[in-house]
């Protein structure tokens, strides 16, 4: 069991006719992986145990990368609190 992280995931699909199957398989690559996205208009934030939050960007990339090429960006924190939790 991994440590308690937030992340914030980017995903710019390149050369690619439609922007929204790319964002969708990162969705659900984080969902099946028991985490909570909240997705914004630039990106998605998720909050999670470290072996699962991992595993399930490294999912998401995958998923991401099956429909063509693409970038990935995540920022990595233990110091970020869940939104409502106490500092």
């Amino acid at each position: 069991m991994g440590i308690e992280i937030a992340a914030q995931v980017s995903i710019y699909p390149l050369r690619q006719a439609s922007l929204t199957p790319a964002i969708d398989a990162v969705r659900e690559a984080l969902e099946r992986r028991g985490l909570t996205p909240e997705m914004g208009p630039m990106s998605t934030f998720v909050y999670g145990d470290s072996d699962a939050t991992f595993a399930a960007l490294r999912d998401a990339f995958e998923g991401a990368a099956t429909l063509g090429a693409v970038v990935m960006s995540v920022t990595v924190s233990n110091a970020c609190p869940r939104p409502g939790s106490p500092r």
